[in-house]
């Protein structure tokens, strides 16, 4: 029995873009884990067992945070489609080393709970390691864009 194609499928690889090595793809599930393993741990327990009523803020946190583990998750098996998951993880974290953080330690202001967040953001080093910048920046940046029609 054979099948048979009643139409072309459009070919939907993008020419000219090298594949990463199977190290690099590694890297980025390692990435993928700790994120979405970090967040699996720490934030999923909150979503069951929140106050009622949930403050707004944090509920709205807790669950993007839930979100972004599902995503990093599915980053195990798709781990160059899911980078940015990863962007979108490192960009948010050093906005917030840069601007909250930073101030509050050059000002010799940084308490206790800052210095906590701080210390758990800090783990962005690691993504920051497994994100393979060159294929980054030749895909997004310099890369061609998707058409607009």
């Amino acid at each position: 029995m054979s099948t048979a194609t009643t139409g072309t499928s459009p070919d939907l690889t993008i020419p000219g873009r090298a594949e990463l090595p199977l190290w690099r793809l590694y890297a980025l599930r390692f990435g993928y884990l700790i994120l979405g393993g970090g967040l699996v741990v720490y934030k999923w327990p909150l979503l069951v067992t929140h106050e009622k009523p949930w403050p707004l803020m944090s509920s709205v946190v807790v669950c993007m945070l839930v979100a972004m583990s599902i995503l990093a998750l599915l980053g195990l098996r798709h781990p160059v489609r899911m980078l940015p998951i990863l962007l979108f993880e490192t960009a948010w974290k050093v906005i917030w080393l840069a601007v909250v953080a930073l101030p509050l330690w050059r000002d010799d202001r940084m308490d206790a709970a800052a210095l906590e967040l701080t210390s758990e953001i800090l783990w962005v080093v690691i993504i920051l390691a497994v994100i393979p910048w060159r294929y980054v920046y030749s895909t997004y940046l310099a890369g061609r864009g998707d058409r607009w029609r």
